[in-house]
Order: C-alpha cells, then structure tokens, then sequence
C-alpha cells in the first residue's frame, strides 16, 4: 500500500508509548560513499497533494446535502461534525506533512556537534506523531555517517519532539492536569481531541511540559515597580501525602537503655504520612499606614471606617518538593533580586514564626548584603492568645480579654502581655498541663519579640499578615495535591507544583513559547556544529 494510501485511513486515538522511534526507515539500502538515494516520491505525488483532504471534506458536505443529515438534531449534527471534522483536520495535516517531505531538499554540508559530516542521505525515513488531531506520519530525509547518530533537518523545521506525543497535547497535559486528579485529565483531553492517553503518559508529558520552569524565571524580565514600592516576601511550607518510595529518608533512633519498648507500627509503615513541600513568594506593595484600630475593627468607634491595607501586585510563587527550604528561599531571594538590583526599595520579609525559615531568610540578607525587616504574622500571634485564653478561662467568654492583649501587642509590648498570661496562670494555680497553651503562647511571644514590632510595621504601611502565602499553599497544594486518596511521587508531585505557580504567576503563556525555544534548542540546534542548523530552503513552502 503506498504512503498516500495509507495517510487516507482513519487516524487510531488510542497511544500506547510515549517514546518514539525516530529512525524507522523504508526498504532503501544503505548508500555507499557520497551517494545520494532518490527520493521517494515522484512528480506525480504533486498532482495528489491534499487528495485524503478533498476527499474528506466532499464525504463531509455529501453527508450534509443528504437525506441522512436532514434527519438529525441540531445535537447530533454537533456530535457527527465534531468526529468527522477532526478527521479532516488530521488529514490536512497528514497531507501537508507529506508534501513538505516531497519538497524537502537535501544539503551537501550537514555536520554534527561531533565535527562528523553525515556524507550519506536516505530517504524515506518514517515517524508517527500523535497529535491533537490524531496520528500522523512524519516522513523526511536523513543524513547519517558510520558510528554517529542520523540527522533529520525535517525534525528540527517542526521542532518535533523526542517522544511520540506533539507538543499540542503535550500543553494539554500542563493544563489540565494542575486542575485535578490526572484520571479527570485523561477525559478531559479525549473530549477535546478524541485522543486517549494513558494516566502515566499524561504525568509523564506534564513532567516533561515543566521542566523549563527555573531557567524560564532567572531569564524572564522583571515587573515594573517604583522605588517607594514595598518588595514583599515571604515563605512556609505545607505537607503533602507521598508513596513511600518518594519520602525523606530519616536517621536511625539511638539504642536506648532499659526494657524494650512495646512492638508498634514504625513511622516508615504508617499510612499517609507526608513529604513538606515549600512555597516562596514575592510581591510588589505600596505602603498603606495605619493603625491598631484599623486592624481590630471591633473596639473602633461606631460609624469608624478603617483604612485599607496594602495590596499585592506583581505576584510571584516558587514551590518545590524535592528541594530542600533552603534552596526555594533563595529562588526567592533571587527573584527579589531580580526585581530590585540596587537595594533601593525596602524589603519585608513576612513569616509564620518558623525558626528554620527566620534563620534562612537571615542568612540570604547577610551574604546579599541587603537589609530584610522580619515580621511575623499576626493572625498567628492571634491563635496563641486565644489558646491561652481558653486554659485560663474555660469557663468565660474571653473575647475582650483576648482584644485587649492583641491590642497591646499591636502597640508593641509583646513581652508585657506574655508576663500577663503567666501571672495570670500562677495566680489560678493551673497545673502543668491545664496551663500548657498558656505557656506555649507566652514563650512564643517572648522568643518572637524582636519580629513583632507592629507599631513601625503600621506606621511604615507594612502588611502584617501572611494571606498571599498562605492563600498560596491552600491554591498551589491542598485544592490538587490533597485530593482524597492521593499518593504522590517526587516528579509527579515536583511537575504540579511547577505548572501550578506557571498558572498562578499569570505566565504561562509566556513560559509556553519559552519552552518550545528550549526544545528546539536542547532537542535539535545541540545536536548539530556550532548549535546551527543548516539552512533548508523547503521551511517556507513555494508556491506551486
């Protein structure tokens, strides 16, 4: 059956691999020397180009001048169209790729970067492609010379890519599969291109899609922002349920002296136990004064209307599970950096009150040389106190209890309100564990003193709480990663993350074409000398 024959039949939609063989040929022998084989096709081909295109289109408009057609629902139309148009569609597709591979011309000089010449062109080699339409054949010359790799310049006018699956479905994948679970992804794909993918090979190519995702933000171009503009950041991290294969490793317990403790089940062994995954975060903000009684409305005076906080613009996330806190505070730290090069704007860094987190974001300001004021969130600050609240007065309302010393340390006097709630438990006489959150609440206070100076952070129009980040764990992990009975592994989980905050950013757009040139790049221009493709002349198709 000849190849035209073969493009006419109906395109299969079930993919069974992702890798493709890219140097699948037709029967020619191997040429000798210099010797160049002819093409496959012949002038005659010319004459049917687009004929399994005609041909579809006049069965499609036969169909609708029929009497068969003339029966159907407006519904049924729609199914019918949708089914058979992506046929044509894959067909004018198949058909252009065939005449592009007629009208390929070969090249005297094809050198790879190994300094190889491929001397020897043969024809007729074959690819197929699954595509958004459907699989097609990708025939084009090859250029090979003993004991190297072949050379398809075809390939690299397309920029296909290595695997089987076009880059089309392969943005299908990054899209869909960040929205829900990757077996939601899978229908969703097949019903807007009749493609059925397997569940790997869509977390396979949303790994793949991701993978640019770091180079993409070191050389991507900053927001623009004023000088008097706050430069915000801010990090925390949120746990996420793993295969046991993907978890930290953990150091083995010390021998300890006396009896055997009683057989349990070991940490490894427990079911759903969780890997951190970290989030950073930067924005831009202008400052917006204000003060306690903007921030405790309810002690305000009637008819009082409080000042607005300061707003996020330009808003940038960063998470990763495989890298340790460390590394994604200074991919935030670098994006800061980025968007502030000569240390003219202040820099507020916000924190849950973690001390790992304090010690890294420290240690970045110390070797960038850059002043970061630390603030700790005071939503936080707030559930202390009303867990000290509730061990000291289980039996009371505390609510104007707990304003009263929310509104002193607002004021500043942190380590004035954490020896109040120790008086206040010595003098009730609680035992060590009725006075336990009392005590937690006072030593977080205490040990938190020197980030929980408000009354500049108010006066200054700092934000005071983490709302972006913590709105960002709850986006980029809980509403995907925590959906029930889900197991993760480390690149499943890694490629999520990556394509969530892509989307998040606003960027992914941008980051797609990113990609592409990447591809074309690492998958074609390094394969040849001087990472050049040689020119072929067949990219821009004449007219016949």
């Amino acid at each position: 059956m000849s190849k035209s024959a073969l493009s006419c039949l109906t395109s299969t939609t079930e993919v069974a691999n992702v890798t493709a063989d890219l140097d699948t040929r037709s029967g020619e022998l191997y040429a000798s020397g210099d010797e160049l084989l002819s093409a496959g096709r012949g002038g005659s081909d010319r004459a049917a180009a687009f004929a399994c295109s005609r041909e579809q289109f006049e069965s499609l408009i036969s169909f609708l001048d029929g009497t068969d057609a003339a029966g159907l629902s407006h519904a049924e139309l729609e199914e019918r169209l949708d089914r058979d148009g992506r046929e044509l569609l894959r067909r004018l597709l198949d058909d252009h790729l065939a005449l592009r591979a007629v009208r390929e011309q070969r090249l005297d000089e094809v050198i790879g970067d190994e300094g190889v010449r491929r001397a020897r062109v043969e024809p007729g080699h074959e690819r197929a492609l699954e595509t958004v339409f459907g699989t097609v054949t990708v025939e084009r010359l090859a250029y090979r010379a003993p004991g190297v790799s072949n050379l398809h310049l075809a390939d690299a006018a397309l920029n296909l890519p290595v695997e089987r699956h076009s880059h089309g479905l392969r943005r299908l994948c990054a899209l869909e599969s960040p929205r829900g679970s990757f077996d939601g992804a899978v229908e969703a794909i097949e019903r807007q291109t009749g493609v059925r993918l397997g569940k790997r090979q869509v977390e396979e190519l949303a790994g793949l899609a991701a993978m640019d995702f770091e180079d993409f933000y070191e050389n991507r171009r900053p927001a623009r922002s004023k000088p008097s503009d706050l430069l915000v950041l801010s990090a925390d991290g949120k746990g996420i349920v793993m295969r046991p294969d993907a978890l930290r490793t953990r150091a083995p317990a010390r021998p300890r002296a006396g009896p055997a403790p009683k057989p349990r089940l070991s940490a490894d062994d427990r079911q759903n136990r969780k890997r951190m995954a970290e989030i950073g975060a930067v924005y831009d903000a202008k400052p917006a004064p204000r003060t306690p009684a903007d921030i405790l409305t309810s002690a305000a005076p009637e008819g009082y209307q409080p000042e607005p906080g300061p707003v996020a613009e330009n808003k940038w996330l960063t998470a990763s599970i495989v890298k340790a806190p460390a590394e994604v505070i200074k991919r935030t730290f670098d994006e800061a950096e980025r968007r502030d090069p000569k240390r003219r704007r202040t820099w507020v860094a916000l924190v849950d009150g973690a001390n790992h987190q304090i010690d890294r974001i420290r240690f970045e300001a110390r070797k960038r040389e850059v002043k970061v004021t630390i603030v700790v969130d005071f939503v936080h600050v707030l559930e202390y106190l009303w867990n000290a609240a509730g061990s000291l007065f289980p039996n009371l309302d505390p609510t104007h209890w707990v304003h009263l010393q929310a509104t002193r340390v607002l004021e500043g006097h942190a380590r004035k309100v954490a020896g109040t709630i120790r008086r206040t438990a010595t003098n009730a006489r609680l035992d060590p564990a009725r006075r336990k959150d009392a005590d937690d609440a006072a030593n977080y206070l205490t040990n938190k003193a020197p980030y929980l100076d408000y009354p500049t952070a108010l006066k200054q129009g700092w934000p005071i709480a983490t709302g972006i980040i913590e709105g960002a764990c709850r986006h980029l992990i809980k509403d995907r990663m925590d959906i029930t009975g889900a197991r993760w592994g480390l690149a499943g989980a890694e490629a999520i993350l990556k394509l969530r905050a892509i989307i998040a950013n606003g960027d992914f757009q941008d980051y797609w074409q990113y990609h592409l040139a990447q591809e074309r790049h690492h998958v074609h221009e390094a394969r040849y000398q001087n990472h050049a493709i040689p020119q072929d002349e067949s990219r821009s198709l004449p007219v016949p």
